[in-house]
Parts: C-alpha cells; structure tokens; sequence
C-alpha cells in the first residue's frame, strides 16, 4: 500500500507540473484568447491593431501613417495603455498592389488585430474582404478606395477623394472660365471627373477635360501640355490623347469674362506624380499663362512645397482642399507633441501630412471607443464593430464633426453609403506656407454637391 501511494503521489505531482508547463508554453505561443481578453496576440490585456500602407512602391507613397502609428502605440503605453489595456501596433507595407493588400489583411486576421485603424490603399476589395471574413473593423482608412465607403466593416473619418474632389471643383468653380483634370488612368481615379464636375455644376460651371496619366508615369509632358490647351478660356475643351470618356471635356457651359470668369484652371490629383506633372506643366508654358492651379491635400503637402522651393516652389499661389484644419491650427498641438517625443527620428512622420494627420484622427476614434467597453466586457473586432454600430457620435478634438456609424447618420451618396464626414477646407499656398484660403468659406460640408453627383460605372 505504502508504494502505491507513493506512485500515485508521484504520478498527481508529475501531472500537475506537466500541465503547467503546457499552460506556460501555450500561454507563450497564443495558443487561445483567455476570457475576458482581446483576443490579440501579447496576453489578455494587450490589444493588437494593424496600420499598412504603401511604403516602397513605384506611385504614391505613406510612410508617415506606419510611422504615426508606431509613435501612438509609444505614447498611450507609456500612459499605462487604453483603459489599462496595452496597444500592440503591427505595421505592413501594402507596396501599392492587389496582392500587398490582401497580404496585410491576412497577417491582421493571423496576428487577431481587433481592427485595422488609419491605413491606406487603394486596393479595397482586396483587403476588405478578408477583414470581413473575420469581423476585422477598418477604422479611419485614407478614403481613396471607394469600397471604404461601402463596406460595412468601414468607419471612415473623412470623406476621402470624393469631398476633396468636389470641393476643389468648388473652388475652381467660384472663379474660373476653363477646368481641365489631369487624374490617374485608373478604376480609382474614373470617378474623380464626376466628383470634380459636381463642384463646378454648383457653381454654374460646365465639366472640366479629363486628362488621364499613367499612374506610375515618369514624364508627364503630354498631359501638361494638353491641359495647358484645354484650361485656355479661348480653346474648345480638349480629352486626353488616350480617349477621354463620353461626356467629359465636352466644355459645355464653361464660363466667360461676361460672368466674371476670365482665367484657366488646372486640378492635378496625382498623388506623388503631382510635383512630376506641374514641374513639366511649367516648362510647357512658355507664354507664361500662369493658369491657376489647383489640387488637394496628399497630392501637395507643405513637405512638397518646402522641397521644391517654398515661396519659389511651382505651388505657389495653387489652391488646395483638405478635410482638416491648416497644419498650424493649435488643435494639432497634442499629435505634435506625440510626434515630437515619440517618433525617436522618423523623418516620414510630418505633423503637416494629412496620412499622419488621418491616423492620428483614426486611433483617436480608436481609442476613445475602448474606452466605451467595460474593464470586464470582451473586446474583439466583432464586440468592438457592435459598438461603433451603436455608440453615441465620438469627439475628435475638434479636427473634424463630431463622428457616428450609426444608420441613422449616413448620407445619401450615390456609391458612397458609408460616408458621415463630408467637410472640407480650402487651402492656398501662400509665401510659400499652406495656409486657410483668405476672403473664402472656411470649411464647407460637400455632402449635399456629391448627393447630386452621377455614380461612375
């Protein structure tokens, strides 16, 4: 009797170690959410997100959103985290393809991201749809990819390309006799002409020449010289060389010096190929025409003024829509200071971005929905997607309106369902600093001009 006892002591005392140290090395490699967790990688307490944009691709660019992201997570952990959860960012370079996309999306369902927050792509199918799959909510994206506005899954924070589309068409509107387009020749950018041309309608205008380019186009003389001839108040409106679509460039109803209207326009949305096309717009024209020129935040940054000669820079005089307050505002004093003492050196990360500026926009919504949840209440992309579904709006300090996803406030944008947030700012590059447009509106909701919009097929 006596050695059986002592066997089966033995044995408990053998069984009992051997399942902690399973607990431990399960616990080590995230092999389940405890209850009550985030269902993230890092532990019960730790909430694992994703930001990814392009950061090495042959077109546009956004380092600063990975970037600004990174110097989020630095800063709320320092504080002791959201709610005393920690924030573990993952970043990915979605290096402007299909496949860099949905790469992304797939290593934030593999990692158990509760959300993807202020990302960029223009690729929404393909990473929407694996975040779909799992319950993953896209939080604050750049709003260049019109599945962002679509999806249910989506809760941007801005109104994308189509607000600074058509409230450049606004401006532009307001004071020129000819508008020409000079966008990409692709599915993303089709939709801009119509976006363009439901700001100039507002404003009495006829539609602007669609003038296309190649996204990844080294020289853009063709199209420099093209719009030069279309923006001319005298010249019939003019396509691009390689077919503009019907009904653009048509020129009907284009205004004239009877109404006041004396000057050409020119709007490039190009985004890093938009320094290209005005440094070659420059050169062709050589009747110093000084058409104005116009585009919109992320196409020109104060970063692409400074480089290219600040009060000399080709930018000078342009006009520019954002979605936010100028750069210099005080609003942006908090994300300065984050950058300021958590970035550690990250030259990509600029206060004056509007990549950056969307992600520190995102993670505040980000944020402060955490907050919503209780210390007990389970937190994971599906709990997190019911309650951006259902709160109360979320106060972003001012930088934008007051934020909500609920049914009720969504607008009725052809193609754009999604959209909450339709304000814009008009902007002017002036002695070489961007700066709000003077003697203009400040901002404007562009939500009403877009409802009237055709939706592009």
């Amino acid at each position: 009797m006596t050695t059986r006892r002592r066997a089966s002591a033995l044995s408990r005392t053998f069984l009992a170690r051997t399942t902690a140290m399973a607990m431990g090395a399960c616990l080590v490699a995230g092999c389940g959410a405890l209850p009550g967790g985030s269902g993230g990688s890092g532990g019960a307490d730790t909430l694992t997100v994703m930001t990814f944009a392009p950061v090495d691709s042959k077109a546009t660019n956004m380092p600063g959103m990975p970037g600004m992201a990174k110097a989020y997570e630095r800063w709320v952990n320092s504080k002791g985290g959201i709610n005393g959860r920690k924030l573990r960012v993952l970043t990915c370079d979605e290096r402007n393809t299909p496949t860099g996309a949905a790469d992304c999306a797939r290593k934030a369902v593999t990692e158990k991201a509760v959300a993807v927050i202020g990302s960029y792509s223009q690729h929404g199918r393909a990473f929407l749809a694996p975040l779909e799959a799992e319950g993953i909510p896209f939080i604050g994206g750049y709003g260049v990819s019109a599945e962002e506005f679509q999806s249910p899954l989506s809760y941007p924070v801005n109104g994308g390309q189509p607000v600074l589309v058509a409230g450049a068409g606004h401006q532009l509107g307001r004071s020129c006799a000819k508008v020409a387009l000079v966008r990409p020749d692709t599915l993303a950018g089709d939709s801009l002409p119509l976006q363009l041309n439901s700001g100039l309608k507002a404003n009495q205008m006829g539609e602007a020449s669609d003038i296309r380019a190649a996204e990844d186009s080294a020289d853009l003389s063709v199209q420099a010289n093209e719009a030069l001839a279309a923006s001319s108040p005298g010249a019939p409106a003019k396509g691009s060389a390689g077919g503009a679509k019907d009904g653009s460039g048509s020129g009907s109803g284009s205004g004239s010096a009877k109404d006041g209207k004396e000057k050409g326009c020119v709007a490039a949305v190009l985004g890093a190929r938009t320094e290209t096309f005005f440094d070659a717009f420059r050169r062709a024209d050589s009747q110093n025409r000084k058409p104005q020129i116009s585009s919109v935040l992320g196409s020109v940054s104060q970063a692409l003024v400074d480089r290219t000669g600040g009060k000399e820079s080709p930018f000078e005089g342009a006009y520019v829509t954002s979605w936010y307050p100028v750069a210099s505002d005080p609003l942006w004093t908090q994300m300065r200071n984050v950058i300021t003492d958590h970035a550690f050196g990250d030259n990509a990360v600029d206060p004056d971005d509007s990549g950056a500026q969307t992600t520190w926009i995102a993670y505040t919504v980000f944020s402060e929905m955490v907050k919503r949840f209780k210390e007990d209440e389970d937190l994971t992309g599906r709990t997190l997607t019911r309650k951006l579904n259902q709160s109360d709006p979320v106060k972003t300090g001012g930088l934008t309106p007051d934020l909500s996803w609920r049914y009720q406030d969504m607008r009725a944008v052809s193609g754009f369902p999604r959209m909450v947030n339709g304000r814009v700012t008009f902007q002017i590059v002036q002695q070489g600093r961007l700066v709000a447009q003077p003697g203009g509106e400040q901002s404007l909701d562009m939500t009403k001009t877009l409802e009237q919009a055709p939706r592009s097929s």
